[in-house]
C-alpha cells in the first residue's frame, strides 16, 4: 500500500535482519514516523500504547514480539514470559490470542537453539496470509459495491466507515477498506464517510490512507452519520471487528453499534469485514466480551498538532470520564460478513471460518 508515495506494508523488517519496523500511530496522522522493537518489551509498550494498533497488525506484531524474545533467550521460561507479557497488553482484540497461540504451538517442541528462526519464519507467514486474506475480502466485497453502482447508474457509491479497520490496521490492504480499493481500481466511483472515532481519533488514519490513494472521502464526526443516513446520502456502511463471537456479535469500536442501530432504522445495509484471525467461535455471545476501559485522559485530552505540525495537547474537561475503548453489535443487526471465503449473512455458517 502507499504512504509517502511508496509502497509499504505495516509492519516489516529493518535491514540489520531482526528488529522489526512499525509506524509509530500515535503520532499520525500529524506525522510520519517509524518505530525500531528490538525487545519483546518495545513489542508489548507498542501494542499496549496503541503505536500499533488494529486486530490483525496487533496480532502480527505480538507475533514478531515473540520472535524477538526468542532471539533474546529461546529458553522455555523465557517463551512462556515472552507469551505472557504479550498477552496481557489488550484484552479485546482476539488476533492477539490467536497469533500468540500459533507462534507457540509452531516453536514449544522445538530445541532451543532453533526457535528463534522459526519463530521468525512463523511470523512472517502470518503477515503474508493477512495480506492475501485482506485482498479476498476485498473480492468478496466488491460485488456488493458493484451492485449498488450499477442501481445508481454510475453514481457514486457512498460508503461510510468506523475507526481505521485499513492497511493501517493489518498488514496491509485493509480489511472494510480492502473493498473499497479494488472497487476503486475497477473504476467505481465511490465516496466514502469517515467517522472521526473518538477518542482516538482513528478516522484520521483512515482519511491519511484514502487521501495517499486518492480515493474520495469526507472526514465527519461520529454522530453525522445517523444525519446522512436519514437523507439517503449512505449506500453501505462496512466496518471492521475486533472480535466475532459464535453466535455472530459484533466486537467493534465503540460506536459501531450506534451506527448499526441507524442503518437498520434507515435501511442501509450493515456490513462487517471479518478476517478468520477475528472469529472467535470459544465465545458464545458479546457479553461474553471483556470489554477493555482505557485510561480516562484519552477522553479529558485530546492530542493533535498545530498549524505548523507541532504536537499539541488540548484539555477538553475536568469532569470525571470513562473511557471503554469498543461495544457489541448484536447479529441480528448485521446484513452479511465479508470473509474471505465470500460474504456470509448467516452466523451460523461462520463456523467455517474455524475450520
Amino acid at each position: 500500500m502507499k504512504i509517502e508515495g511508496r509502497d509499504s506494508r505495516s509492519v516489516w523488517i529493518e535491514p540489520d535482519g531482526w528488529s522489526v519496523g512499525i509506524f509509530d500511530q500515535r503520532r499520525l496522522p500529524w506525522a510520519i514516523e517509524r518505530l525500531v522493537l528490538r525487545t519483546v518489551e518495545d513489542a508489548a509498550v507498542a501494542i499496549a500504547d496503541m503505536a500499533t494498533r488494529g486486530a490483525p497488525l496487533i496480532g502480527a506484531v505480538a507475533a514478531y514480539g515473540l520472535a524477538l524474545g526468542l532471539r533474546a533467550d529461546p529458553g522455555d521460561s523465557a517463551l512462556e514470559q515472552a507469551y505472557a507479557r504479550l498477552l496481557r497488553t489488550r484484552p479485546t482484540a482476539v488476533n492477539l490470542r490467536w497469533a500468540l497461540d500459533r507462534m507457540r504451538r509452531r516453536v514449544a517442541r522445538l530445541a532451543p537453539d532453533e526457535r528463534a528462526a522459526v519463530a521468525y519464519a512463523q511470523a512472517a507467514i502470518i503477515c503474508d496470509e493477512d495480506v492475501s486474506m485482506n485482498h479476498a475480502i476485498g473480492q468478496a466485497g466488491l460485488p456488493l459495491i458493484e451492485a449498488i453502482a450499477a442501481r445508481k447508474g454510475g453514481a457514486p457509491v457512498n460508503i461510510l466507515t468506523h475507526c481505521n479497520a485499513g492497511w493501517l490496521a493489518t498488514v496491509a490492504w485493509g480489511t472494510a477498506t480492502a473493498p473499497l480499493y479494488l472497487a476503486q481500481q475497477a473504476g467505481i466511483a465511490i465516496h466514502v464517510w469517515v467517522d472521526e472515532t473518538r477518542p482516538r481519533n482513528q478516522g484520521a488514519l483512515t482519511a491519511l490512507e484514502l487521501t495517499q490513494h486518492g480515493v474520495p472521502h469526507s472526514y465527519i464526526v461520529d454522530n453525522a452519520g445517523g444525519l446522512l443516513m436519514q437523507r439517503g446520502e449512505v449506500d453501505m456502511v462496512i466496518v471492521g471487528t475486533d472480535r466475532v463471537t459464535a453466535n455472530g456479535d459484533v466486537c467493534n469500536k465503540i460506536g459501531t453499534y450506534l451506527k448499526a442501530l441507524a442503518a437498520r432504522a434507515h435501511d442501509v445495509p450493515f456490513f462487517v469485514a471479518l478476517p478468520d484471525g477475528t472469529y472467535d467461535p470459544a465465545t458464545a455471545t458479546g457479553a461474553d466480551v471483556e470489554i477493555e476501559d482505557r485510561a480516562g485522559d484519552e477522553v479529558a485530552f485530546m492530542n493533535g498538532a498545530d498549524t505548523e505540525g507541532q504536537p499539541i495537547t488540548v484539555a477538553l474537561t475536568r469532569s470525571a470520564t470513562i473511557n471503554p475503548a469498543f461495544d457489541i453489535t448484536p447479529a441480528s443487526l448485521v446484513t452479511a460478513y465479508i470473509t474471505a471465503k465470500g460474504v456470509v449473512s448467516d452466523a451460523g455458517e461462520l463456523a467455517d471460518l474455524s475450520g
